[in-house]
């Protein structure tokens, strides 16, 4: 996983990195295909969307499963989301900054997944791979350091990113500009679905154990932090984002930093914390698919509804979704 990290973050890091690139990268992973063969193959796609403030490319991969949808099956689809502003805030920074990480490791996943694919590993599940790509994003003032804008706003990532595939989520994102989480690798958060903030699983928790060899690390989550941006609320960073546009559970996996860095930060990745976040959300999807680990307690959750009744309002701005942003943007 270190060596794909690697390659990734060497292509990333370049002022010129774009969507058709990083598709260009990740097929050297996945290799020639035979063309007479009938099998189900990976699909890995991209698309630029420009707004008021520039544009960005969005990247999927979804790798087909043994018994995953786009083969029939009932096998469960894992998301995995690169959540980010951008890998680059050029022209005031030079260089891949801090907040690319997310993008980076969701990217290197994809990578590895392509690769087993190519060599005949077959999850049960189909996964899917979502980030995007733009080397030139703003900046946003923010306490105690400056957050890592984005040309487009999370409304339209969530549009382009979160797939009604998705039956889960793991959203990656660089969580280092807070005082929150005082421990450099990754850390996950509770499963957050539909409004409910839920226990994190054990399962989870083992994997976590096994991949880093260490005691498992979490962090904390507001009722702030999972309601959609723009609401004049603060919020951690936007790795939850993703649960105000699905009713499927997401977990964020954290990459962290032991003191406060900036998003807008160069020289500040740490290529093998990366590789651990990509290797957690490969062995996830793997047990995901296979149905030996899940992201929440479903009997949980349907107890807590019952008790208290729906929060689904806390995925909304006003009381329903916004999703007049997207008539202002263009897609290429």
């Amino acid at each position: 996983m270190l060596r794909h990290v690697l390659e990734v973050l060497d292509f990333l890091d370049s002022p010129t990195a774009d969507g058709p690139g990083t598709i260009g990268i990740l097929e050297r992973f996945l290799g020639d295909l035979d063309p007479s063969t009938s099998e189900l193959r990976p699909l890995l796609e991209t698309q630029r969307v420009v707004g008021d403030r520039g544009g960005t490319d969005f990247v999927t991969v979804t790798v087909p499963g043994r018994r995953g949808r786009m083969a029939d099956g009932e096998a469960p689809t894992l998301g995995i989301i690169g959540r980010l502003g951008g890998i680059g805030a050029r022209p005031e920074v030079v260089g891949f900054v801090s907040d690319g990480d997310g993008a980076a490791a969701a990217l290197a996943a994809a990578a590895s997944l392509l690769r087993m694919w190519r060599r005949g590993d077959r999850l049960e599940g189909d996964v899917i791979v979502s980030t995007h790509v733009c080397p030139d994003a703003p900046t946003l003032a923010h306490d105690p350091v400056p957050f890592m804008d984005s040309p487009v706003d999370v409304a339209t990532m969530n549009w382009y990113e979160v797939r009604p595939e998705m039956d889960a989520v793991i959203s990656i994102d660089t969580t280092k500009g807070n005082h929150l989480i005082n421990h450099r690798g990754i850390a996950l958060s509770p499963p957050v679905k539909q409004g409910y903030i839920l226990p994190l699983p054990d399962d989870l928790l083992r994997i976590q154990e096994i991949v880093t060899g260490g005691p498992a690390v979490t962090f904390p989550l507001t009722t702030q932090d999972i309601t959609p941006y723009g609401n004049g609320l603060r919020h951690i960073n936007s790795i939850l984002q993703p649960a105000t546009a699905t009713d499927a559970p997401v977990v964020g996996l954290a990459i962290t930093s032991a003191a406060v860095v900036p998003g807008s930060a160069s020289g500040a990745s740490h290529e093998v914390d990366i590789a651990l976040a990509a290797r957690l959300a490969v062995e996830v999807a793997k047990e995901f698919g296979a149905g030996t680990a899940v992201l929440y307690d479903a009997e949980e959750f349907a107890k807590v509804n019952d008790l208290y009744g729906s929060l689904a309002h806390l995925q909304t701005l006003d009381g329903a979704r916004d999703e007049s942003v997207l008539d202002s943007m263009e897609v290429n």
